[in-house]
């Protein structure tokens, strides 16, 4: 997790960020033998340094966008300083308030510091994210590493802690409301799992390893993108470019050269690897794809492998078994033995239907298939099965007109509007919505959007914000809220058409986003998307459920030249299709999160003796049966969602919310209205609104009405009837 996302809420957020490090309760020690183990340097600077400087003046733009036009890469490392001094002045004004502590002079008190340095982290975090260069990326390894310190020095404050817990402890007394007392209680959590009860030698050695921790995801995530970027499958012979699109060709010609180049985009890679005809090429983007960065001087498995072994030490520090029994305490999983659980159940039969597959596309094929393979044959299955191809729907489906689809589900089921304004972005490929109550008119968001693959972004679909809804001293602040893909960028003058994939990920992303931009909750540590990611990916992925539906197809789905909605036998083949090739996207997913589980399950003394992370992954994937056929979705050497992000131990989220997403769109099916207006305003006043207001096991009961069921999920895989060759 990145530290724009850890500021949320001020210093208060520090601590909340710190679910990312541990934390056991101990009562906390006198003052006169306790003091922080953190030494802070001191930082000097000066009005001259900071004169012209765009963090430190009123943002007067349109709906408070950073003016992005201003912001040099020199401006970041003198706004970060100033941010940190004036947050630590009002961390000790806090400290050493004479009087008694109170909510209003502690913990509100605590929520609004840090706003100063957040306003150019999160510019910071989203821009090395989208649009990064060298500069940036060693100003990630100064900046980073420090807020880290400062994250600890908040943490470990035994004063300050002292008056959270004293304030916490009357709070039966306090007549807070929900909010409020929502609050209180969050802020005193996550500092006792932080480690601030833990004793002054813990803590110090927490803080070491947070340090180092912190300096190696950034370290791992700017290996990937390099290690990415160094690598183009070149093609120069136009023969060998049989079966990919005209599309696809366009997409990865060399301007000015008679020559093809294809990157690791995943957007690029499951294209080319579906389509392209020369065998010997598709495995060479396939040991490409699955060998980046674990080689050279990009090499990310020995940091992987010491990320595991500090993770596993600071857990044991805390009390924990592991790193993974630290993180699912607060999870909806609650124990990593639950969530092995989980993925087993989901497993077996994913390996039984992927039998089956490889089955049917050696039987086409004429001979044994290999893991470059998989992805050209299952399409030749799936046309023989269905007569159905994905690329007869590509035409269907332009980018503006799939997202006015996604902006008309979102305005039936939450009665918003959503209509395109001009701001100006931090790239020219940027699109800018405001989003409105329908009914009153109130502005909600800012919604931005950045669609497509380059050089100095990231691979991946992702949301992030560049500021969170609040609503303190009446001060109602409302949030802008990205989100970003990876889409080939088209041959000039040409529409960008999407795979069902893609569009799949654009209602996905969405669903984050109106999770960001719906809330309506005050405090910025508990407003928008909140909530471990078994829980969070709910929200993003319920809305994955409308784009495929009959009814909303009819409303965007239109040929991009002729304007004809997309013909009914057309969408009958692609529902008829819809669980085809399930038991090697199951089993793939699961063996990524079986890696990702074990690697953080264990022990530090086991953690030890690791030398090898593919040796590592591979003993994993023995234990379950994982075929060689079938490689994991990531490798530990480009997971970046375990080992650059806020994942670890949870990749195994998106699978455990489609328990929820499945059954909480089965709601809208039984009623027989997929905007059914009574179950919209349920899922948006206790998902979409709420935040973390309550437990998210609460906030789904409140939802739905009883806890989810796994039965629709295995249905909507397939996997509850009779499998695509038994049928």
């Amino acid at each position: 997790m990145k530290m724009s996302e850890m500021l949320k809420g001020g210093a208060a957020a520090l601590v909340l960020a710190a679910t990312a490090a541990c934390g056991a309760s101990e009562a906390p020690k006198p003052e006169a033998e306790i003091a922080s183990q953190i030494e802070l340097p001191e930082i000097e600077i000066s009005d001259a340094e900071l004169e012209g400087n765009p963090f430190r003046a009123e943002w007067t733009g349109t709906y408070g966008v950073p003016p992005f036009a201003e912001i040099k890469d020199e401006h970041y490392m003198p706004a970060v300083k100033k941010g940190i001094v004036e947050m630590r002045a009002e961390i000790d004004a806090i400290v050493n308030n004479p009087d008694e502590p109170t909510f209003e002079n502690t913990i509100l008190a605590l929520e609004k510091t840090g706003q100063s340095l957040d306003k150019v982290i999160r510019v910071f975090g989203n821009i090395t994210n989208t649009d990064t260069n060298d500069t940036l990326n060693q100003l990630e390894g100064e900046i980073y590493p420090m807020l880290t310190r400062e994250q600890d020095a908040v943490t470990f404050n035994p004063k300050l802690f002292a008056r959270v817990k004293a304030v916490y402890d009357q709070r039966d007394r306090l007549g807070l409301d929900e909010q409020e007392a929502r609050l209180l209680e969050l802020t005193h959590r996550n500092f006792v799992r932080a480690g601030a009860g833990l004793p002054p030698a813990a803590q110090a050695e927490i803080a070491q390893l947070n340090a180092e921790i912190s300096g190696l995801t950034t370290t791992y995530g700017q290996n990937l993108l390099n290690a990415t970027n160094a690598f183009k499958l070149e093609i120069t012979d136009p023969a060998r470019l049989g079966g990919l699109t005209d599309d696809f060709k366009n997409a990865v010609k060399v301007e000015g050269e008679d020559k093809w180049a294809v990157g690791l985009s995943r957007s690029f890679f499951e294209g080319f690897m579906s389509s392209a005809e020369d065998r010997e090429l598709r495995s060479q983007l396939f040991d490409g794809y699955r060998n980046v960065a674990s080689s050279g001087d990009y090499d990310n498995g020995p940091l992987a492998i010491k990320l595991a072994q500090l993770r596993a030490k600071r857990a044991e520090l805390m009390g924990y078994k592991s790193h993974a029994h630290y993180v699912l305490e607060q999870r909806m999983a609650h124990t990593p033995e639950a969530a092995l659980e989980f993925l087993q159940k989901v497993l077996e039969p994913g390996l039984k239907r992927a039998a089956e597959e490889q089955a049917d596309m050696e039987q086409i094929a004429g001979h044994e298939i290999l893991g470059h393979d998989w992805w050209f044959y299952s399409e030749k299955v799936r046309q023989d099965k269905y007569a159905f191809d994905e690329n007869q729907l590509r035409p269907y489906f332009q980018l503006d007109a799939t997202f006015d689809g996604a902006f008309e589900v979102a305005s039936r089921l939450f009665n918003i509007s959503i209509e395109e304004v001009s701001v100006p972005g931090w790239n020219p490929a940027v699109k800018s919505y405001e989003v409105k109550d329908a009914a009153t008119g109130e502005h909600l968001g800012l919604f931005m959007v950045d669609m497509y693959a380059r050089s100095s972004k990231r691979g991946g679909a992702w949301m992030s914000s560049y500021r969170s809804s609040s609503d303190m001293d009446g001060e109602r602040i409302r949030p802008i809220i990205t989100n970003n893909m990876n889409l080939v960028t088209p041959a000039a003058g040409q529409p960008t058409l999407l795979s069902p994939t893609e569009v799949e990920t654009l209602f996905h992303e969405f669903g984050h986003g109106l999770h960001g931009l719906l809330t309506q909750i005050r405090y910025p540590s508990f407003s928008g998307v909140y909530g471990g990611p078994d829980y969070v990916e709910f929200p993003s992925q319920v809305m994955e459920h409308w784009w495929s539906e009959p009814q909303v197809l009819a409303m965007y789905a239109r040929h991009h030249q002729t304007g004809q909605v997309i013909p009914m036998e057309l969408v009958d083949k692609m529902n008829n299709a819809s669980t085809f090739n399930q038991g090697f996207k199951t089993t793939e997913f699961i063996a990524a999160s079986l890696i990702d589980l074990h690697w953080h399950m264990l022990s530090s003394e086991e953690a030890a003796k690791i030398t090898s992370a593919r040796d590592f992954e591979l003993e994993v994937l023995r234990k379950y049966n994982i075929p060689e056929i079938i490689e994991p979705r990531y490798r530990s050497t480009y997971f970046s969602h375990i080992f650059a992000g806020g994942y670890s131990a949870g990749y195994y989220s998106y699978l455990w919310a489609e328990i929820l997403d499945a059954d909480g769109f089965d709601a809208f099916k039984q009623s027989g209205d997929i905007f059914n207006p009574e179950i919209a305003a349920k899922l948006k006043q206790w998902v979409f609104e709420s935040g973390g207001l309550r437990e998210t096991d609460e906030l789904y009961r409140n939802f739905r009405g009883s806890d989810p069921g796994i039965e629709p999920l295995l249905r909507n895989r397939g996997f509850g009837e009779p499998s695509p060759a038994e049928g």
